[in-house]
């Protein structure tokens, strides 16, 4: 499992096209030693990241949605 693992997260994202789960991946900033400036900009990206993960979320659950209903 790569919960606390960026290196293996990012070859899951490589082979599987599975993104850690935003929880993770704020764990994965937290345990990680940043000055200010640097922690400042990976907290921007993560915003960013949650926010398109939510709306990929949504998307894929209105398609999954779609799809039960064309196959009933």
């Amino acid at each position: 499992m790569y919960h606390y693992d960026p290196t293996t997260a990012l070859e899951e994202l490589t082979e599987e096209a599975a993104l850690p789960n935003p929880v993770l991946m704020r764990d994965m900033l937290l345990r990680s030693v940043l000055n200010a400036e640097r922690a400042a900009e990976l907290n921007r990206e993560f915003q960013r990241y949650l926010q398109h993960f939510g709306e990929t979320q949504e998307i894929g659950r209105s398609l999954l949605e779609k799809l039960l209903q064309a196959s009933s």
